[in-house]
């Protein structure tokens, strides 16, 4: 059987990123790696109880440019409202405006964007 490892995404600064998920996401630092064999500083991040983790790649000379839209990936958590309101508490901005009244019933869903521009999809489970 083949199994999903992990996802790479270049950020700008690594440290930031690190920050960024484990303060607001949850994630930990699951391994790192200075000097990859293309010069690159790598840290992969993974979610307690996940075994895929979200690979951050750092290169000084690598322009970062991420376009709106580009991709995203989605977390899975237990109360939406409540999980949101602890990400706008920190000063994060959860999107689409308005996105509390989008779901009087079913689905409930927002995104939160990344220091880089990656979007987060918040889906609650």
């Amino acid at each position: 059987m083949y199994k999903l490892l992990h996802t790479r995404i270049r950020v700008s600064d690594l440290e930031q990123s690190i920050r960024f998920y484990e303060d607001n996401l949850g994630f930990k630092v699951f391994s790192r790696s200075e000097r990859s064999p293309h010069g690159n500083q790598i840290v992969h991040l993974e979610l307690p109880g996940n075994d895929h983790t979200i690979e951050l790649t750092y290169s000084a000379d690598y322009d970062l440019n991420v376009p709106e839209d580009l991709m995203h990936f989605a977390i899975g958590v237990p109360d939406l409202i409540a999980f949101c309101d602890e990400l706008e508490g920190k000063g994060l901005e959860i999107w689409p405006d308005h996105w509390r009244e989008s779901f009087p019933t079913g689905l409930k869903m927002a995104f939160v964007d990344d220091p880089d521009g990656y979007e987060i999809e918040l889906l609650e489970r």
